[in-house]
């Protein structure tokens, strides 16, 4: 008896330890583990992701008591960069990632696609070397109908000097990108964020105001039964594209699932394996989606979890931009579905 009672008091306790341990691991502290030390990067990075968890914790609070405060929902009246009329909450976001990271030292320049150029800050840019994109609000279309939203970011480094304000450094490929991530805002509010080193997620514990580890070194599966995309855009596709929405169609163990909000669509494909897609049209093959705010930071996130991100003919991580606000077609996820979906592509040129 006495050996038993002994054995569950170790069991509770090494319980409790892994608790705490789990407990234990915000965000700041699971950067440093990443660099395993102290160095002026990891310590740079760290600080930089604790930013980006209270602009995802003022959004996420935001949006909570979204229906009960004026001024929140709807539409501005105003149409931003990309030609797309701006909500509410896209303003809101956008305002809250520049203010988090004013006097913070850690940034030089803010770039988001609500912004015609960068946004410098002056007192940062001596000592500030790194860029955060961002897309302050993925999915605006659900805010008003209380669905799933996300923000995505990337850091980059910048390089070179910034003379002209044109910063023609961030043109460079996706593979240039030292960190990228999302923050998913659902039922909970999640992080997930690689820095190159896996894929790792974090859960908001209101209680105690700190994202907390949930799982670290995800892997997407090799293949999924979910196809996500948005049929209404059928007859605006490719043939190649119609032919392989009709062999999911015929084809026995797919699933259609699209929630207007990429970042939860890409969420759960991470999660269960599958494809993403949001390709070009004919009219407008370049398609909808921006390269360096919401294609290359997901592309370098699912590519760490052993997936694969791809325009249907390069690799995401591979496209040069042009421009700040380039457009790319999308097929992300597990690495058989997309390349189902580049063989009807190819097959089709």
């Amino acid at each position: 008896m006495a050996k038993a009672a002994e054995h569950q008091d170790k069991e509770h306790q090494d319980s409790t330890d892994k608790g705490l341990d789990r407990d234990c691991t915000t965000l700041s502290r699971h950067v440093l583990q990443q660099f395993q030390g102290f160095s002026a990067q990891a310590q740079d990075l760290s600080a930089l992701m604790n930013r980006i968890a209270l602009a995802g914790k003022l959004v996420a609070r935001r949006l909570s008591r979204a229906g009960l405060m004026e001024g929140v929902l709807g539409f501005t009246g105003e149409v931003n960069v990309q030609g797309e009329s701006v909500k509410k909450m896209d303003v809101y976001a956008n305002d809250v990632f520049i203010s988090v990271f004013k006097q913070s030292g850690l940034v030089c320049r803010l770039a988001s696609e609500e912004m015609d150029q960068p946004y410098y800050i002056p007192e940062n840019c001596p000592i500030g070397r790194y860029t955060l994109l961002y897309d302050p609000i993925d999915g605006s279309s659900n805010t008003d109908t209380n669905l799933s939203l996300g923000s995505i970011f990337a850091i980059r480094q910048q390089e070179g000097e910034d003379r002209d304000g044109q910063a023609k450094d961030l043109l460079a490929p996706g593979t240039k990108q030292i960190g990228a991530g999302y923050i998913l805002y659902g039922p909970s509010t999640m992080l997930v964020y690689t820095m190159g080193k896996g894929v790792h997620s974090f859960t908001l514990d209101p209680s105690l105001g700190e994202f907390i580890l949930t799982e670290e070194n995800i892997k997407i599966p090799d293949h999924g039964s979910v196809y996500s995309l948005n049929e209404g855009n059928f007859w605006q596709w490719e043939e190649s594209v119609r032919e392989y929405v009709r062999y999911v169609h015929r084809t026995e163990g797919y699933t259609a699932r699209y929630s207007g909000a990429m970042v939860s669509d890409i969420h759960r494909i991470l999660v269960q394996g599958g494809v993403f897609l949001y390709p070009g049209t004919v009219q407008k093959p370049e398609g909808k989606l921006r390269l360096l705010y919401e294609s290359a930071p997901l592309a370098y996130v699912i590519e760490q979890a052993g997936g694969r991100a791809t325009t249907g003919e390069m690799n995401i991580l591979d496209v040069v931009a042009e421009k700040l606000h380039q457009r790319t077609p999308l097929i992300i996820g597990s690495k058989e579905d997309v390349a189902k979906v580049e063989s009807f592509i190819q097959n089709g040129h």
